[in-house]
């Protein structure tokens, strides 16, 4: 048997998706642009997906851009806004604890002028939204916060976020890496006066290499990241990735059918796998009670995060020891430090993630791993 537990850095592209991405690799693979049935045909894929995610995210059609994913869409909102907006003002507040596909492009800014404030966390990777209120100033053109942490879960309050943003600096724009929240976690952009949101679809059972961006009627005269034929009213040349943005949009009409049940399923399994894990001795369940339910941060004292993720792996358990993104890098966890971590506790920590697909047998075999794993681990150690 085997558990994949790493949902957050991919999932497993749904057998719909993939059905619907070859009939337009074999059959629809005209160019949408082209003035021919088979461009007619390819352009029907793009138009219906366009009316799926407008429909989601109850805006209009032309609010919706697609990208390579997550990382591109990012990118576009926030060097965009500065492009567009740096004559007003070159004052960004993000928060400590973004995934890199944010806070790269954010100190790329900082290091030609640009003014950054980076919200602090609670322990529990929470933003406090009084520390928005007094950072925000006349000058602010962007604010730019995670829905979900990709490490440890904790959902922002993003409502609560926007809110404050209308009310004490109108002209800013709101951007929201909703990477790891899209089709899982619902969002009401227009109640959260979202300008910017970002999703991927390879998150959600879709595939990899193809995103969206919502951009808002107010912020839609930033200027393209990508320049050239014109595609997408402007906003994004090149040609339309189709057989991608048709498995996206299939990918997220599944998910949507039954968004409510698949959260209360996990959230199940959540409780049932955490209430577990803590049976193992001098274990500890990361973030407080606002947390995603398809992410558990869990620490393990005196074992290796690196050291368990392989150990389980040589079982058929594959986990992650932070973001699939930064994994490689010799720095270690920003939110873990952020949220109170030593280095030694934030090299004891993995993330199991979830998707809808999640059982609980698979669950059980990882706890059934890890009792059987830790306390050997921790024996070698001592010796």
């Amino acid at each position: 048997m085997h558990a994949y537990l790493d949902n957050s850095a991919t999932t497993k592209v749904a057998p719909e998706v993939v059905e619907i991405m070859n009939k337009v690799f074999l059959e629809d693979y005209g160019n949408p642009s082209s003035l021919h049935k088979m461009g007619f045909e390819a352009e029907k894929y793009v138009n219906e997906a366009i009316d799926t995610f407008s429909k989601i995210l109850k805006c209009n059609k032309k609010n919706i851009v697609f990208t390579s994913g997550g990382t591109e869409s990012n990118n576009t909102a926030i060097i965009g806004t500065a492009l567009f907006k740096e004559s007003r003002g070159k004052h960004i507040i993000t928060t400590e604890i973004e995934h890199p596909a944010v806070s790269e492009p954010v100190s790329f800014l900082e290091k030609r002028g640009w003014e950054i404030d980076r919200l602090s966390v609670n322990s529990e990777g929470l933003v406090d939204p009084e520390e928005l209120k007094e950072k925000l100033r006349p000058d602010t053109v962007l604010v730019s916060i995670m829905h979900v942490n990709n490490e440890i879960g904790a959902v922002e309050p993003i409502e609560e976020l926007g809110n404050i943003i209308k009310d004490k600096a109108p002209e800013c724009f709101f951007h929201v890496d909703d990477i790891q929240g899209f089709g899982k976690l619902k969002m009401d952009i227009k109640r959260s006066n979202i300008d910017f949101l970002s999703a991927s679809a390879h998150k959600i059972h879709g595939p990899k290499g193809v995103g969206l961006l919502f951009v808002s009627d107010r912020a839609s005269h930033i200027p393209p990241m990508m320049m050239g034929g014109g595609q997408q009213s402007g906003m994004r040349s090149g040609t339309v990735n189709v057989p991608g943005i048709a498995g996206f949009a299939e990918a997220v009409k599944c998910l949507y059918e039954n968004i409510d049940g698949s959260f209360d399923k996990i959230k199940d399994l959540r409780d049932f796998f955490t209430g577990e894990l803590l049976k193992i001795p001098d274990t500890r369940i990361n973030g407080g009670e606002n947390v995603s339910p398809y992410i558990v941060s869990l620490s393990v004292k005196g074992v290796r995060s690196e050291v368990l993720l392989h150990a389980l792996e040589d079982k058929g358990v594959y986990v992650s020891a932070g973001s699939a993104c930064s994994s490689h890098k010799k720095h270690g966890s920003v939110t873990l430090k952020a949220i109170g971590f030593t280095d030694k506790e934030a090299e004891e920590t993995v993330r199991f993630s979830f998707s809808c697909h999640t059982t609980k047998e698979e669950l059980e075999y990882a706890l059934e791993c890890l009792n059987e794993i830790v306390p050997g681990l921790r024996r070698f150690k001592r010796r």
